[in-house]
């Protein structure tokens, strides 16, 4: 018996089809996570609207939320966390701040630098958008077999600690 068609089975099926050398034991695995991936990221997406909210602007807010009490960071290692450039996170901070979410203080430990904050309505808006992507994410996986979950998830987590080094890019052309 085979297994029925599904979004990653036919994106595999085509490619045997038109291009069979480029696939390999991780080809089927790569195409299910990206789908999963957009499905997760159309979730959030669709949440976002009703907080007021950009994808950016809600990672900002969630890096600071998870940042624990106080709920503040400096703007490098908020850089940092959301692979932002410093003018990135300088534009979403400012609207932010505008919005009355986040405040610059000033870091008392750097008299030249300043810390970016939550204000007590940035945390309840980060704290009310969160549960509302987990219900959201947890929408997406409804249907799933709990025992299926947990296993994917133990094997995610060896497959990530496996790749977590950085390897050199090869071109596709190879040489170099």
């Amino acid at each position: 018996m085979t297994a029925p068609q599904d979004r990653a089975s036919t994106l595999v099926n085509a490619w045997q089809t038109e291009l069979p050398d480029v696939l390999d034991a991780t080809t089927e695995l790569s195409k299910r996570i990206m789908l999963l991936a957009a499905d997760l990221d159309e979730a959030t997406r669709r949440e976002l609207p009703e907080f007021g909210l950009t994808p950016a602007q809600f990672g900002v807010l969630v890096a600071l939320r998870r940042a624990g009490a106080p709920y503040r960071l400096k703007p490098t290692e908020l850089s940092r966390a959301l692979l932002l450039s410093s003018g990135g996170t300088s534009n979403i901070t400012n609207h932010l701040v505008a919005e009355g979410l986040a405040e610059r203080l000033p870091d008392q430990g750097d008299g030249r630098g300043t810390l970016i904050s939550l204000t007590a309505r940035g945390v309840q808006v980060a704290e009310d958008a969160v549960r509302a992507n987990a219900a959201a994410h947890a929408e997406v996986w409804r249907g799933a077999p709990a025992a299926a979950i947990e296993a994917a998830t133990l094997a995610l987590r060896e497959i990530a600690a496996a790749t977590e080094n950085p390897r050199p890019r090869r071109s596709a052309r190879g040489g170099g």
